[in-house]
């Protein structure tokens, strides 16, 4: 629902991309009626936003319903284009991708989420189908806790005051106190290990990517089943590896920096 603003806030513009967030995998195609109501506008104000994306030739119209186009990926390309740590990480990946046998993915933080920027897939089944925009849940991720981590305490704390946390496994910690305790670990010890808290089947352990003065811009991950990769040889094998990718990254982003 868009909330009434003041100032320099373009609401027109506010509301069109509202529109364009409304349509899901749940909710491909919509009717004026549906899009109203997801995003709390008039119908009348529904019918303008959308006729305008369809000329610009976001949205599509079908009798009474309407969909987006894959111009609206365009949208997305530029933040990738833009955001130079994924070339520049992609060689460290795809090699340490090539040396577990597992896959690697990058991620930035996007509110309560984790955005998936980069991945390097292995040829093994995975239960979570991973692609590039994908979203998950930060508390319970490797990422998400490595991109948690790096926040200021009061963003932490604004954070776990906000953010419901469900138990997606019998693994996962929902308690408020007992995750900032894991937060202040992964901070303290510079990776995150998750075992089965995502999903139950699924380890995964993940570094940040940082810049020339130590910000956090990114985080790195390599994940594997349970039913192959032990926590112990997550912990003793990947992460070595990993780290060294991070690591390589991270030199590749201060080096951009300096220039």
């Amino acid at each position: 629902m868009l909330q009434e603003r003041s100032g320099d806030f373009i609401q027109s513009l506010a509301r069109g991309l509202a529109v364009i967030d409304s349509f899901s995998r749940e909710r491909p195609a919509q009717t004026l009626s549906e899009v109203a109501q997801a995003t709390g506008l008039t119908r009348a104000t529904a019918r303008r936003v959308l006729l305008t994306l369809t000329r610009l030739g976001y949205v599509q119209q079908s009798t009474r319903t309407f969909t987006l186009t894959p111009k609206v990926l365009d949208l997305g390309y530029s933040f990738l284009s833009s955001f130079r740590v994924v070339d520049l990480a992609q060689p460290s990946m795809e090699r340490l991708a090539e040396e577990i046998q597992e896959s690697s993915s990058m991620s930035v933080l996007d509110g309560p989420d984790v955005v998936y920027v980069a991945r390097v897939p292995t040829k093994r089944i995975m239960t979570i189908s991973l692609a590039l925009g994908s979203r998950l849940p930060a508390y319970p991720t490797s990422m998400g806790r490595v991109l948690l981590a790096a926040l200021p305490d009061s963003e932490i704390d604004h954070y776990l005051e906000t953010t419901p946390l469900h138990p997606l496994t019998k693994h996962t910690v929902t308690d408020p106190a007992a995750l900032r305790e894991v937060l202040a670990k992964v901070r303290d010890q510079g990776y995150a290990l998750v075992d089965q808290e995502l999903e139950v089947g699924v380890r995964s352990v993940a570094a940040p990517i940082t810049t020339v003065n130590g910000r956090v811009v990114a985080a790195m991950n390599v994940s594997g089943h349970a039913s192959r990769v032990t926590v112990s040889q997550l912990r003793l094998e990947y992460l070595p590896r990993l780290l060294d990718a991070a690591g390589e990254t991270s030199a590749r982003v201060a080096a951009l920096s300096l220039r």
